[in-house]
Parts: structure tokens; sequence; C-alpha cells
């Protein structure tokens, strides 16, 4: 349905896809939700790698936190606020619509590299040179932005610090940015969430054309 890649043969539909996108972003973020952590919990292989079972914990981690996501995002709205089933729905597409938006901001827009693996299938950078090259920041100085996404909008930081809470990202970028000029690797950002919101639809529109 979407080509990211120049890798991807261009088919007739890729032409309109600067415009067909942004509401199939929302599908890639309920899926995660109601699907995709569920299979991929009890896949038996990622790859080439057998992952080990998963203690009894993980699985309350899994279906009790999810079940509690459920409770508040749905149930509680459903059962506290004056809403009907449909007004939930439109809410609940809607902040997922919102949130698939966010990722593709992060990483398909201008400056961002789309590098393939060599013919071992080997990747030739090492991981953070690879994020830094793959991943922009969007409306950084932005407190509602921040306040919005969870700090997901400073997503450079959000990789190489998974561990670090985000409210700690505002001072760790600059850290983050220097070293990266240091070495000589690019430290991508669009000021503003428009600028990012232009630029995904301009890369939409630059892949859905043969190059």
């Amino acid at each position: 349905m979407l080509r990211f890649t120049a890798e991807e043969p261009v088919r007739p539909w890729h032409r309109y896809q600067q415009w067909y996108a942004f509401p199939l972003y929302g599908l890639a973020s309920l899926s995660w939700v109601l699907r995709k952590d569920y299979v991929k919990f009890f896949q038996r292989t990622i790859g080439q790698y057998t992952p080990p079972a998963h203690p009894r914990r993980e699985y309350w981690n899994l279906f009790g936190y999810k079940a509690l996501y459920y409770l508040i995002f749905l149930a509680v709205p459903y059962v506290v606020l004056s809403l009907t089933w449909w007004q939930l729905a439109v809410g609940f597409l809607t902040l997922h619509l919102v949130m698939g938006l966010v990722f593709q901001l992060a990483h398909v827009v201008e400056g961002t590299a789309f590098p393939v693996p060599d013919e071992t299938g080997d990747l030739p950078e090492a991981w953070a040179v690879h994020l830094l090259r793959t991943t922009a920041n969007f409306a950084p100085h932005s407190r509602l932005a921040s306040w919005l996404c969870g700090g997901l909008n400073r997503q450079i930081e959000h990789h190489l610090f998974p561990r670090v809470c985000h409210i700690h990202y505002p001072t760790l970028s600059p850290i983050v940015q220097q070293t990266a000029h240091e070495f000589g690797l690019p430290y991508l950002e669009n000021v503003s969430f428009w600028g990012a919101l232009c630029s995904h639809y301009r890369v939409l529109y630059q892949f859905g054309r043969p190059t």
C-alpha cells in the first residue's frame, strides 16, 4: 500500500500515497494495541533468533496491562462520560491516527537515510550511527508537543536512552547534538510539527514516483 524506500517497485496507486497514507497510519497503532503485541509475544522465532520461554510475570505484563489499557481508554470513558459508542469510537480512532503519525514524522522525512543490508545481510554502521542517520526530532522545543507525545518528538534521544525518562531529553539533546557534530554525524530536526508534516508529505510524494 505504501512505498517508503527506493528499493520497492513503484505501483500505480503509489502516485496518490501522499493523500491516502495518513488515515492508514492509525491502523498501524491499532494493530499494536489489538493484535501485533499478542502475535509477537507468542512468535516462536524472530528472524534467525529463537527467544527463550517467557517467565510467568511477562504474561501478566502483557495481558494484565492490556486489560488495564482497555479499561482506562474504553470502558471508563463510556461509563463515566455521556458518550455514545460511536463518539467513543471516533475519539479512540483519532488517538491512534495521531499516534501512528508521530513515528512517520520521526523517521520518514527529508534528510533521513534508508540504508539496506549488504550481500551478507549486515548493515555497515554501528547501531547508534544508524539511528542518527535514520531518525529526526520534530518540534523539539515545544512543551505542548513534548507533553502530548510523551517525549517522542525527541525521537533521537528516545532511542538512544530508552530507560531515561523523557523529561530529561531537553538536557540530553544539546549533548547528543554536539557529540554527533564532533564525529561528523547528522542530527536531524524539524523545528515544528507542521514542518515535519510537510516534509513527510514531500517524501511520500517523492517515493510515489519513479526515481
